[in-house]
């Protein structure tokens, strides 16, 4: 047991004392915490650019006054224009485009277009389809003579926002948001796809190094080649569980600075004071009073998806996505210690790593539809079957996982991965100290059922 110390201590300490784990290390939480708060911040500080644009119509007065003047955006309706002219002509007059506006817009929705030297953008274009959607809504309303019609508009129009909550066995409730599980879901299985096959990878590198450079043969020497699998694969496990606690604890430490600091005195009262005060007129306005609500709107719900955040289930998720770690690492890292052992150069793993990485893909792909269904018997099964349950139960958990299944999954797993390392072992053992010949998937069979 003193050898094995030995070689995991060798192992942790020359990897996490090379400049790209430290790099790595630092950058990813940053990286991370930047996903989450970066959108808001730049929604609150963005200088948008203003874009006049002229519009045609085949009925000058059909759709004339529809789209109101905002913040960014002016529009100039235009009489007595040929499109075809003005195609050559809009930018060095002024223009960032041409609404053009057919008639049959009211029964064909695609009969309008807006042409310009550059992609407008998707913010811009929703304000205009909306705009012109409301107003065909009201003429075809108006059409049967209703009176007083937009003021029954306006009293029926409603906004509908399900909030979501979970209760739990005690009774008590807390908020949660299902684009947060999502987010979570996805994190989690790609992050668990990307750390199992990257440290099962430098295992199998490793092994393929010593054994090429045949220092391999003054290590055996020392100790048994089960005890060099062993110490080598922990060592590299504990970087692994290193790495993601720090990422962890330095992502929620970013985040929770960044939410006090950038946020905390962002309110509607503050944004409101980035509108100019010089508004030509009612509508231009009410459309910026409008913006503005949505604006106050968009940060209101960033706020409940952070408080919702923090009501998930972290310490389940933490100690699950840890205990999966280890186990699927275990697992596959032994495939790759015994698949490395097995070759002379890192070339000939070719014809041994498709079967391996068929099921981690499979796993990454069932776990991006488990985002959109977490029960479903596809996602069930995956998150119990030892080879895909790391990925896919990393995706499960957060939307909430009955304790049998939970259970079973990680039972199955420990029963899985140390029959996978006892496999390992057997291949290991005669492999590392073979050269020159080209191993099959029927000569490592041999090793395995070798008894010596």
């Amino acid at each position: 047991m003193n050898k094995i110390s030995i070689i995991i201590n060798r192992e942790y300490i020359t990897r996490v004392s090379k400049k790209s784990f430290i790099l790595m290390t630092i950058l990813a939480p940053i990286l991370m915490a930047a996903l989450i708060i970066l959108p808001t911040v730049v929604m609150l500080n963005q200088e948008m650019d203003y874009k006049k644009i002229a519009v045609i119509g085949d009925e000058a007065d059909l759709f004339r006054g529809v789209l109101k003047n905002t913040k960014t955006l002016e529009f100039v309706y235009l009489d007595g224009v040929n499109v075809n002219d003005l195609k050559k002509t809009f930018e060095e007059a002024g223009y960032y485009g041409i609404l053009y506006i057919s008639s049959e817009l009211v029964n064909t929705p695609n009969a309008v277009q807006l042409i310009s030297k550059k992609q407008p953008p998707i913010a811009d274009l929703q304000y205009m389809e909306n705009s012109l959607k409301n107003e065909i809504e009201k003429q075809k309303l108006m059409a049967y003579n209703i009176e007083n019609l937009d003021e029954i508009m306006k009293k029926v129009e409603t906004k509908v926002s399900i909030q979501t909550q979970k209760i739990d066995d005690s009774g008590q409730i807390k908020d949660t948001s299902t684009g947060i599980a999502m987010f979570l879901a996805y994190f989690g299985g790609f992050l668990m796809y990307m750390l199992v096959f990257m440290f099962g990878a430098q295992v199998m590198r490793g092994v393929i190094e010593e054994k090429t450079s045949r220092v391999v043969e003054v290590i055996v020497s020392s100790v048994k080649p089960v005890q060099l699998m062993m110490g080598k694969i922990i060592g590299i496990a504990l970087v692994g569980l290193t790495q993601f606690l720090i990422w962890v604890l330095l992502t929620f430490a970013i985040v929770g600075v960044l939410k006090t600091t950038v946020l905390k005195d962002k309110n509607i009262t503050e944004i409101s004071q980035t509108v100019p005060q010089n508004l030509m007129d009612k509508d231009q306005q009410a459309a910026v009073q409008e913006q503005m609500v949505q604006t106050s709107s968009q940060i209101s719900e960033f706020t409940k998806m952070f408080e919702s955040a923090m009501n998930q289930p972290w310490g389940l998720i933490i100690f699950s996505f840890i205990f999966y770690f280890i186990t699927g690492y275990f697992l596959y890292a032994s495939i790759f210690a015994a698949i490395g052992s097995a070759v002379d150069n890192e070339t000939e793993t070719q014809q041994f790593m498709l079967p391996v990485t068929i099921p981690i893909i499979l796993a990454l792909m069932v776990a991006i539809g488990t985002m959109q269904n977490p029960e479903s018997s596809l996602s069930f099964w995956c998150s119990i079957i030892p080879l895909t349950s790391p990925i896919v139960m990393a995706a499960r958990i957060p939307f909430g996982v009955p304790a049998w299944q939970l259970i079973l999954s990680m039972a199955l797993m420990v029963v899985t991965f140390i029959a996978f390392v006892w496999m390992a072992a057997k291949i290991y053992r005669t492999g590392i100290l073979m050269y020159g010949k080209k191993t099959s998937w029927k000569e490592m069979w041999k090793w395995l059922r070798y008894s010596g």
